[in-house]
């Protein structure tokens, strides 16, 4: 039997009896972690096995380990990097600063897979300007489309070679937003034809890629209406324009941006055309109300799910030392390591 269509949180450290029997019984298709369920290797390690031992199967575990703000791993037991933003603001040669990206999150992904996450949310395709609002500002790869999009093959790439799948976000693009869609609804004019020539574009250049997130954000060109997540013309131009055909989740429905009970927010955007939904702050009355809307994956939504989970691959070996020092020679900065 197919798994169900949504990606559930945890509240703690370890799995309670009540949690363990509500994921057997739920069946998620994956699960993500955040810093409130992480104190060290061993027991993270533990943890993610034990939210597979619950549905059977080696369920996809995604953590949002970006570097820098975003990190739900850090000291003193994992690197702690520098934000994104300020790399890609050090290094001027743009061949060597893609490498360094690419080192970097093979080396953040060396950390997932050895604690059982094989799924990562970078890279952020997202193109900022002068209105991105600090909560993302400092986690883009930049204002220029083009280098961004090659920034982030490059987060990409090295997220692969680490044997973890990238999810791409926020499409079709949040660097416009000027209000923190934890606590509110962004709405943006921005002509149509200047998001897909701006906006769309890294997102255009990595539509390969197996997963992705959306933004909750209104593209008023697009639909005035509803947010992307929950809009079927935005849907429908990820599809068709960008041309994006892998597994598409939304992002946290949890979020302040988002109106109505759990299950009509899964609702909405399950009806919109995303094929899986995110809940994450581990609330089991939330989880238990979303099951009510939210279905087995079937069709193309499970076609998607089975080819994201089939490009986890084997781990290319790599000296962590050795790298970590051509990373610092390369003008790479971290906090701790």
């Amino acid at each position: 039997m197919a798994p169900s269509a949504i990606i559930f949180g945890c509240t703690g450290t370890r799995l309670g009896p009540e949690e363990a029997a509500f994921f057997r019984d739920a069946d998620p298709w994956g699960f993500i972690l955040f810093a409130r369920n992480i104190e060290s290797p061993g027991q993270l390690r533990a943890l993610t096995g034990a939210l597979r031992e619950t549905v059977g199967r080696n369920a996809p575990v995604l953590i949002d380990q970006e570097g820098g703000r975003v990190a739900r791993m850090g000291a003193p037991w994992w690197i702690t990097w520098k934000p994104v933003r300020e790399l890609c603001e050090t290094i001027d040669d743009e061949a060597l600063l893609q490498s360094a990206l690419t080192l970097r999150y093979r080396l953040i992904a060396q950390e997932l897979r050895a604690v059982g996450i094989d799924v990562n949310c970078v890279p952020l395709l997202d193109v900022a300007t002068p209105d991105s609002h600090p909560v993302i500002a400092n986690r883009m790869l930049g204002d220029d489309p083009r280098a961004v999009a090659a920034r982030g093959r490059a987060v990409a790439n090295g997220t692969l070679a680490g044997g973890v799948v990238p999810v791409i976000k926020h499409i079709p693009g949040h660097g416009r937003a000027a209000q923190d869609t934890h606590l509110g609804l962004p709405v943006l004019t921005t002509p149509r034809a200047e998001l897909e020539a701006r906006d769309f574009h890294p997102f255009r250049m990595l539509a390969d890629l197996p997963v992705a997130m959306t933004a909750h954000i209104v593209f008023a060109a697009l639909d005035a209406e509803r947010c992307a997540t929950q809009s079927p013309a935005v849907i429908a131009a990820i599809r068709d324009e960008i041309g994006f055909d892998g597994l598409l989740l939304t992002d946290d429905i949890s979020m302040g941006a988002l109106a109505g009970g759990p299950a009509e927010r899964a609702g909405a955007a399950l009806a919109a055309g995303v094929d899986a939904v995110l809940h994450c702050n581990g609330d089991l009355a939330e989880m238990t109300a979303i099951m009510t809307a939210v279905p087995r994956l079937e069709g193309a939504g499970l076609v998607r799910a089975l080819r994201a989970e089939a490009s986890r691959r084997a781990a290319e070996p790599v000296d962590v030392p050795e790298a970590l020092s051509r990373y610092a020679s390369m003008g790479g900065k971290v906090c701790h390591a």
